[in-house]
């Protein structure tokens, strides 16, 4: 064997390891515990009810802005969630959600309680901003959200995208001065809806994808972030936290913080 079928040899078996070790056996793992979870046999059986984590009845004169996530039904949910925007301009008296779907016209306005479970899973609060600034940066949230690329009766796609995270991380990305992002485990995040494989994001970052199946995003509100397959492993020290494939983001800032 010549010395450079040898090195290529070499660095392959390096590669698959690496990805075994970084993102298939993660995946693999919590695979395995989240078969041991009940789940609805289908969607009719699912709960899609409030979660009680937002209150009924919301500060009139406060803005807010929020990023929810929620684990995915059926076996998806070991590796995937689904993001959705919730939205409250100062005197509103209710919350307005947004997120997309893969059945019908994609983007959808209230379809759902605003913090309600998807597929009987309880959402999390992945980003939230409130008061002044909140109040500010709305008008360019829903500017971006109106113009989504993607809002055509045919225009979802499960895997790599666009999907309903593609749709979230587009408008997060349009509006750079919220320092928000969707979580590791929103497979289709990655997807270039705009239609570039590399470049400059609004925020600063770098990044290099094959259409979501691969890539890297480097600076800006990412930190450093592999994708491979949808999976997503990465570490972000402004926002002290680290992303692990399949189980999600290890956070050691108080969602509290003023960071936010």
């Amino acid at each position: 064997m010549s010395k450079a079928a040898s090195l290529t040899l070499r660095f392959a078996r390096r590669t698959v390891v690496f990805l075994f070790a970084v993102f298939i056996l993660p995946a693999l793992l919590h695979l395995g515990v989240w078969s041991l979870k009940d789940r609805p046999q289908g969607w009719r059986y699912a709960s899609w009810a409030s979660a009680g984590i937002l209150p009924e009845s919301p500060p009139v004169n406060q803005a807010e802005i929020y990023v929810l996530t929620a684990r995915t039904g059926g076996m998806k949910g070991a590796f995937a969630t689904h993001s959705w925007l919730v939205l409250k301009h100062r005197g509103a008296e209710r919350y307005d959600r947004y997120d997309v779907v893969g059945w019908g016209t994609p983007v959808r306005k209230n379809a759902y309680d605003a913090d309600g479970h998807w597929y009987s899973n309880k959402p999390v609060i992945n980003y939230r901003l409130v008061g002044d600034r909140a109040e500010e940066l709305l008008p360019k949230v829903e500017s971006a959200i109106a113009g989504y690329r993607w809002r055509e009766r045919g225009d979802y796609t499960i895997w790599p995208g666009p999907n309903s995270n593609t749709f979230v991380e587009t408008v997060l990305q349009q509006v750079p001065a919220l320092a928000a992002a969707t979580p590791g485990t929103a497979v289709g995040r990655d997807f270039p809806a705009d239609g570039r494989w590399i470049g400059h994001r609004d925020d600063g970052a770098f990044f290099a994808t094959a259409g979501g199946y691969f890539g890297f995003v480097i600076g800006g509100n990412a930190g450093l972030e592999l994708n491979f397959l949808g999976l997503v492993a990465g570490v972000n020290p402004a926002a002290a936290r680290i992303s692990i494939p399949a189980f999600g983001a290890l956070d050691f800032m108080p969602l509290d913080s003023p960071a936010l």
